[in-house]
C-alpha cells in the first residue's frame, strides 16, 4: 500500500533549512553532527506530485526532483506517490486521491500540479476524469504514457501536456487533441520521464512558458540523503527494516571499515533519513527487513553529488505475488553471486549504449534490444557452474524492463566484480548469494 504520510518530507524540508538534525530524528546510531544549511527556496511554486509507472518507484523521478530544485522549488513542494503497480487502478485512484488530500493540507495549496509516467498516465486520466477529483488539479503532464481522445478530466477541463517519443519501443506514442503536445526523438521509455529536455517542457508547462534557468542537476555544497525501503512492484512500505552504510573503496567495491558510517530504521510507512553523506563517495546501503527468509540486499551506489531525498531501496517481495514469483528462481547458493545491475535513468539499448560485466557485453540484441527497453539485467547461474550467455527463462514472460543472463560470478576467491555503463564504472564485491545476499549496482 502507499503511504500517505507527508511528515518525513516535510521534515526533510525543515531539517535541511534550519540545520537541526539529531541522532534521534535521523534513527542514527552515531552523532552526525549538524545538517548544512540548504540554499534559500521558492515555496510559493504550486505543489508537484508525481507518479510512476508499471514495477516503478518514486525514484523514477530523482533527477526531476533534482533539476526542480536546481531552479529554485523547495523540497517540501515536491511529492512521489508510490502505489501498487500489480494491484486495481480503482484501488490506486481512491489512494492518489487522498494522497493529494494530505499534500494540499500540508502545503496550503490550493491545487496541485500532476504528473503521471507510463502507467502512471493511465492513473493519471483516471484519476482526473471525476468532476471533484479533477478540481484539485491545475494542470496535467502525461509522460510516455499513449494517446487519449483528448485533454485529461471532463470535457478536456484540465490542460494537459503530452510528451512522447519516437524512440519509445514500450508505449506508442501520439499527439493527443487539445493538449499542449511535445515529440522528443529517439527517447526510449524511461528517458520521456528523467531526460532534461523533459525537465524543460514540464518547468514551462507549470510556469506560464517560463524557461528554467538551468536544466543540469546543479551540485550542492553539502549532500543530504533520503528515501525509503519498499517491496519491488507492489512498493508496500518496509516498517523497521534496517539500513547499514558503508563507504567504499571504489577500486574493489569492499568497505573501508567494518565500522558503519550510519545505522538507520525504516519507519512505518518504509522511509529513512535524512543523513548527511559525503561528498565522492560511492556508498554500500545494507538493507534487512523484519520478515524472516528476506534476502538482505547490498545496493552500491555512485558517488552523490546533490541533496537526492528519493533513494529506493526495493527488497524481494513475498512469494505470492507476480514480481515474487519472477524472482523465486534468484538462487541461495554460496558458490555464486546474484548481481543486478540497475540503471536509473535509461535502458541499455543495443548499439546505443556500452553494459557489461567482466568485460561480458550486456548491450546487445538479445538481452538489451530497444524493443525490451531493458533497465535491469539480473546476473547469476543456473547451477551448472558455467555461463552459457542464455536467458533465464522466468524474465522471458515479460516482455519489457528486466532481463535474467545466465552468468556464473565465482565466490572464490574473494575479488571484485567490474561493472560498465558507457563511460562509467563500478566495483562490487563478489558476495556470497545466500550467507550475504543480493547485489544490486544502481547507475544513475
Amino acid at each position: 500500500m502507499p503511504t500517505f504520510n507527508l511528515k518525513p518530507i516535510l521534515l526533510w524540508s525543515v531539517l535541511i533549512i534550519f540545520s537541526l538534525l539529531s541522532s534521534a530524528s535521523c534513527k542514527n546510531d552515531d552523532d552526525d553532527g549538524g545538517m548544512p544549511i540548504a540554499p534559500a527556496c521558492d515555496s510559493t511554486f504550486t505543489p508537484i506530485v508525481f507518479v510512476h509507472g508499471f514495477l516503478a518507484s518514486g525514484d523514477t523521478y530523482a533527477a526531476q526532483f533534482q533539476r526542480f530544485e536546481s531552479n529554485d522549488y523547495c523540497s517540501g513542494r515536491l511529492f512521489a506517490f508510490d502505489w501498487n503497480t500489480l494491484g486495481t487502478q480503482d484501488a490506486a485512484v481512491q489512494q492518489l486521491n487522498l494522497f493529494i488530500d494530505n499534500v494540499l493540507a500540508a502545503t496550503g495549496s490550493a491545487k496541485v500540479n500532476l504528473v503521471g509516467h507510463s502507467a502512471g498516465g493511465g492513473l493519471g486520466y483516471n484519476y482526473l476524469s471525476d468532476a471533484s477529483r479533477a478540481a484539485k488539479v491545475a494542470l496535467y503532464a502525461h509522460l510516455g504514457s499513449g494517446a487519449q481522445p483528448g485533454s485529461a478530466g471532463p470535457n478536456g477541463s484540465v490542460p494537459t501536456l503530452n510528451v512522447w517519443s519516437d524512440g519509445d519501443k514500450v508505449v506508442q506514442g501520439n499527439n493527443i487533441p487539445g493538449a499542449t503536445n511535445l515529440q522528443l526523438p529517439n527517447l526510449d521509455h524511461y528517458q520521456v520521464a528523467t531526460s532534461a529536455a523533459t525537465f524543460e517542457a514540464l518547468y514551462k508547462f507549470f510556469n506560464a512558458d517560463q524557461l528554467p534557468a538551468t536544466t543540469d542537476i546543479k551540485p550542492d555544497e553539502e549532500v543530504v540523503l533520503a528515501g525509503r525501503v519498499v517491496t519491488l512492484g507492489e512498493n508496500a512500505p518496509q516498517s523497521g527494516a534496517s539500513i547499514t552504510i558503508y563507504a567504499l573503496d571504489p577500486a574493489t567495491g569492499n568497505r573501508k571499515t567494518t565500522t558503519p558510517d550510519a545505522a538507520l530504521t525504516a519507519d512505518a510507512n518504509g522511509n529513512w533519513g535524512p543523513w548527511p553523506a559525503q561528498k565522492n563517495t560511492y556508498y554500500e546501503f545494507f538493507v534487512r527487513t523484519t520478515t524472516s527468509g528476506d534476502r538482505p540486499i547490498h545496493y552500491y551506489r555512485e558517488p552523490f553529488t546533490r541533496n537526492n531525498q528519493l533513494i529506493y531501496l526495493r527488497t524481494f517481495p513475498p512469494p505470492t505475488s507476480l514480481a515474487g514469483l519472477l524472482l523465486a528462481g534468484v538462487p541461495k547458493d554460496d558458490d555464486q553471486s546474484v548481481v543486478a545491475v540497475f540503471i536509473a535513468n535509461q535502458a541499455a539499448i543495443a548499439q546505443r549504449d556500452q553494459l557489461s560485466v567482466n568485460a561480458f557485453e550486456l548491450a546487445t540484441a538479445q538481452y538489451a534490444s530497444a524493443e525490451r527497453t531493458a533497465i535491469a539485467f539480473f546476473l547469476y547461474d543456473n547451477g551448472d557452474g558455467q555461463t552459457s550467455g542464455n536467458t533465464h527463462a522466468a524474465f522471458n514472460f515479460l516482455q519489457a524492463f528486466l532481463t535474467g543472463v545466465d552468468y556464473f560470478i565465482p565466490t572464490t576467491p574473494q575479488t571484485s566484480v567490474q561493472l560498465k555503463f558507457n563511460e562509467r564504472s563500478m566495483a562490487v564485491p563478489n558476495l556470497r548469494s545466500e550467507t550475504d545476499g543480493v547485489i544490486v549496482a544502481v547507475f544513475d
